[in-house]
């Protein structure tokens, strides 16, 4: 089959290339893949050309009179659909011969105005007659109502990545949802040689995202908890320290961030900043770390998906639900950004994390397999035996 994978946000964002070359992976037996990126060529830096044939999903604004006419539209509607509809207008040529599209953006539900945009796409697919899959979903159930509701039910089939959405998704009369581990956890890695100062046996992985201090109700807080960590690791251990940057786009880098933590403690000999790589070689790095802290779900999905016992520093419905299928609770597996008033919170919670290390490296190794283990119901899934 060919199948054409979209809503995909660019590679320079690690969690949608570990979303997208997980997802080929997963399915690559027989298929052929194209890549509709919002950004093409972070997708070509990275090299997921090697494994699917990539093409912008926009274009420029019409010009001439198709530019007039959709000024004239945007002037008197004001609708957001028409410069989608706009940008979009050949995304159904580029995808080729398709047979199936998936929308593998995990947490666009969890935004304002994803589904709006993503929405144009959908019903352009649908139009053609070619079915739309929604891949490895969160949505917070808050989210929920009437019109979204409309809107995922356009979908053929929706897989939900952990049983907060899952059950929500049911309970509002989706049909056709199936419950199936994010594909991120089945992602290859590649262990490229450690930099000077990463001791693979001893260092602890730290995650930090300029995204998550939107979510705090005490503004500062999540940065201070998180320079309280350091000092704290530094004091009262022998562990080193790799700050490992997720995502680097220019808007939402988390090197902005990461960097005024390494400048602060560069001079302990113990810390190091990672330079950016691809997603395959970042899993690769932390699952050689001892511990990891992670802001970045799929950051934290490397950490737990090699055993590495993995504390996240959450924001939304993904952090809480994916560690309570994998613990059975999110408590002290998740420190909720939103909850921060202290700035010793994170030392508290990764004090915890040390002292229960041997008890969550025994969890990992008597269920680990069986969660993961639940991505083989993608083969069964009925679309891709049609």
């Amino acid at each position: 089959m060919n199948l054409s994978l979209y809503a995909h946000g660019g590679s320079a964002n690690h969690g949608c290339e570990a979303l997208a070359r997980s997802t080929i992976q997963s399915l690559e037996k027989g298929n052929k893949f194209t890549l509709l990126s919002e950004q093409p060529e972070e997708d070509l830096k990275y090299g997921l050309n090697e494994i699917a044939r990539i093409e912008s999903s926009q274009d420029t604004l019409p010009v001439g009179l198709q530019g007039f006419l959709y000024k004239l539209k945007m002037k008197f509607t004001h609708d957001e659909r028409i410069y989608y509809k706009s940008i979009y207008r050949n995304a159904i040529r580029k995808s080729g011969d398709t047979d199936i599209a998936i929308a593998i953006g995990g947490d666009n539900y969890c935004y304002k105005g994803f589904a709006e945009q993503f929405g144009v796409l959908n019903d352009m697919f649908i139009s053609h007659k070619i079915p739309c899959i929604l891949w490895g979903c969160s949505i917070d159930p808050h989210r929920i109502n009437k019109h979204l509701i409309e809107h995922l039910n356009k979908y053929q089939l929706i897989t939900a990545r952990e049983s907060i959405t899952y059950k929500a998704l049911k309970e509002s009369g989706i049909k056709n949802v199936y419950l199936i581990p994010d594909t991120a956890f089945k992602l290859k890695k590649i262990e490229s040689e450690l930099p000077e100062g990463f001791n693979p046996t001893n260092t602890v992985g730290i995650n930090l995202s300029p995204l998550i201090s939107g979510y705090e109700s005490n503004k500062g807080i999540t940065y201070a908890n998180y320079e309280n960590l350091i000092a704290f690791i530094l004091q009262h251990t022998d562990l080193h320290i790799a700050l490992i940057p997720h995502v680097v786009w220019s808007h939402n880098d988390d090197r902005s961030t990461l960097n005024m933590l390494y400048q602060k403690y560069a001079n302990s000999d113990r810390v190091i900043l990672l330079k950016d790589c691809n997603a395959m070689e970042l899993k690769g790095y932390i699952s050689r770390c001892r511990f990891l802290i992670a802001a970045r779900t799929h950051a934290s999905i490397a950490g737990y998906s090699t055993g590495v016992p993995t504390l996240v520093v959450g924001y939304s419905v993904k952090a809480v639900g994916i560690a309570s299928d994998l613990f059975g609770t999110a408590k002290n597996y998740v420190l909720p950004v939103n909850a921060l008033s202290r700035k010793e919170e994170l030392s508290e919670a990764f004090d915890w994390l040390m002292k229960h290390e041997e008890n969550i490296r025994n969890h990992y190794s008597q269920h680990l397999n069986n969660y993961i283990a639940g991505l083989s119901l993608i083969d069964e899934l009925p679309i891709f035996k049609q």
